[in-house]
């Protein structure tokens, strides 16, 4: 019984946050004009959209890597995290072939790094930040949070990052960023570009999340489950993995979305 009433009451709390009035900004750019104005592919990948409640103070802020393998996809607001009383940022990022790695690492950290400066005057809280994404979405939220180089380089502690909640991620070397350098897709490597490389037992907390082992992507949950066990063996107290049973690396984000959701919600 009480399992249901605590499940009745996060349902009724999502309702109301559902009844909240939200607004969208689009196409923000996250590098200063300066540099976008040098560079028009940098200006039309570079662009954040926020979505956010209005006339409420204090509230979490989503940051949403896109997937597509570092090579294709666009900013997006996925419907499952809207009017949840939290905002939502889609970042856009300049893609494979067009650059290579670092350049997509180092656009999500500036993308962070606008929305750790800029969030107060939407109404936000920044210290209720939490990055997200699905595939390379997630493998980039990874690589900003663990490596704390990237959002040095802006005067932020990545620490500072409420939570990181990657979908499927990859926590090895990321596969394009091996073909960028002729490696073939079977070759696992574990250098700066992985995530795994940047175990630390500092790192704000992490919730991995993967699909189904015998339907995801390469190895992907076993990844991910090497990874939280490095994360524990490093002395990280607050790693976790959800495996999502029966769900392949595509349409895993359907049951992860509501995890995330959760996290969030409940998150103090």
């Amino acid at each position: 019984m009480k399992n249901i009433l605590t499940l009745l009451l996060f349902f009724s709390s999502i309702t109301g946050f559902a009844q909240q009035l939200y607004h969208t900004e689009k196409d923000i750019y996250y590098y200063p004009d300066s540099l976008t104005k040098k560079d028009p592919y940098q200006a039309s990948q570079c662009k954040l959209d926020i979505y956010y409640p209005k006339n409420v103070r204090n509230f979490k802020t989503v940051v949403w890597f896109h997937g597509g393998g570092l090579t294709g996809g666009a900013k997006e607001i996925p419907q499952a995290l809207k009017d949840k009383g939290f905002a939502v940022i889609g970042v856009g990022y300049r893609l494979s072939p067009n650059v290579k790695c670092p350049v997509y690492i180092e656009d999500a950290a500036a993308a962070v790094a606008w929305v750790f400066k800029n969030i107060e005057r939407f109404g936000g809280d920044k210290k209720q930040i939490y990055l997200s994404g699905h595939s390379a979405g997630g493998y980039l939220a990874m690589m900003v949070t663990l490596n704390k180089m990237y959002l040095q380089k802006y005067g932020i502690d990545a620490d500072q990052i409420a939570e990181l909640i990657p979908f499927s991620g990859q926590c090895i070397t990321h596969f394009t960023v091996r073909s960028e350098r002729k490696i073939k897709e079977t070759q696992a490597v574990i250098d700066e570009y992985a995530p795994l490389y940047w175990v630390r037992k500092d790192a704000p907390p992490m919730l991995l999340i993967t699909g189904d082992a015998d339907q995801e992507l390469l190895g992907r949950y076993e990844e991910n489950a090497y990874m939280l066990r490095m994360m524990k063996l490093a002395g990280h107290k607050h790693s976790r993995l959800y495996q999502l049973q029966g769900f392949d690396h595509g349409n895993m984000p359907e049951p992860a979305f509501p995890l995330l959701i959760k996290e969030i919600v409940s998150r103090k």
